[in-house]
């Protein structure tokens, strides 16, 4: 006869003293939270978080009572150096972000490297992710994709980055909050052109919405379509570049615009 064990039984063995534990949060539907984030969140030390009253929400909607640390961009290098303090002297830590996976394009990967430099044992307890998310509905190539993250506020820094990767043939994905859309959409077009588009927003809320489109009719379409809600941009590859053929003298021309194609 099968011995059963309890799903809470498993978890506990994994919550080890000593230890920062990277946990995985709802984009937005609380139902995604994980049998083994919550029991993690519940049974760590303290709790490092992007934002307390966030965190300290979603901690209430799970019935749980723990300690939170803010960490956020301004003072995350000297949370960090605690934090590791207390991790040296045997404290658990569970770090989480405002929504998705922290640590991706988010303070907290400061605390990972800074937990891998000084020997700290870092686990993962994978949960929902707004950029797989997103690439896995925007009916785009999903073989090769790059995170690219949020681009940069200032004009000379969002060019130069998009410079850099315009000549890619992955799908690349962009982070974007709503009232930057606008002029995201139009350095898209102007630097990578008018490739196909995902827009998505509001992935897994109640008003989700995936628009799909070329970037000229997705912006268009913002012209008197206000947004709202965070986005996920998921753009396409740059295209194939056009067969080089060796022309010799003795080819008809039919034959050179065949090879060329």
């Amino acid at each position: 006869m099968l011995e059963t064990v309890s799903a809470e039984a498993v978890v506990a063995e994994t919550v080890k003293k000593g230890a920062l534990y990277v946990v995985g949060t709802p984009i937005g539907n609380m139902s995604d939270i994980s049998e083994r984030a919550a029991y993690t969140l519940k049974s760590a030390d303290f709790i490092a978080a992007e934002d307390t009253r966030v965190s300290g929400l979603l901690l209430s909607r799970l019935g749980i009572k723990n300690k939170l640390m803010s960490c956020r961009e301004h003072n995350i290098v000297s949370k960090s150096v605690e934090i590791v303090k207390r991790l040296k002297d045997g404290e658990t830590c569970a770090v989480v972000s405002d929504a998705g996976m922290p640590c991706i394009s988010d303070p907290g990967e400061v605390l990972v490297r800074m937990c891998a430099e000084n020997n700290v044992p870092v686990y993962v307890v994978p949960g929902p992710c707004a950029l797989t998310a997103a690439l896995a509905v925007s009916g785009l190539d999903t073989s090769r994709f790059s995170f690219e993250g949020f681009l940069s506020t200032t004009k000379k820094r969002r060019t130069s980055h998009l410079n850099s990767i315009k000549e890619g043939r992955q799908t690349l994905i962009f982070y974007e909050a709503p009232h930057k859309l606008k002029s995201t959409l139009a350095d898209l077009h102007e630097i990578l052109g008018d490739r196909k588009i995902a827009v998505c927003r509001e992935l897994t809320k109640l008003y989700e919405e995936v628009i799909r489109g070329r970037i000229s009719e997705i912006t268009e379409l913002y012209e008197t379509k206000k947004p709202r809600g965070e986005y996920v941009l998921v753009v396409e590859g740059a295209p194939k570049p056009p067969k080089r053929v060796k022309v010799n003298k003795y080819m008809t021309k039919g034959e050179c615009k065949e090879g060329m194609g």
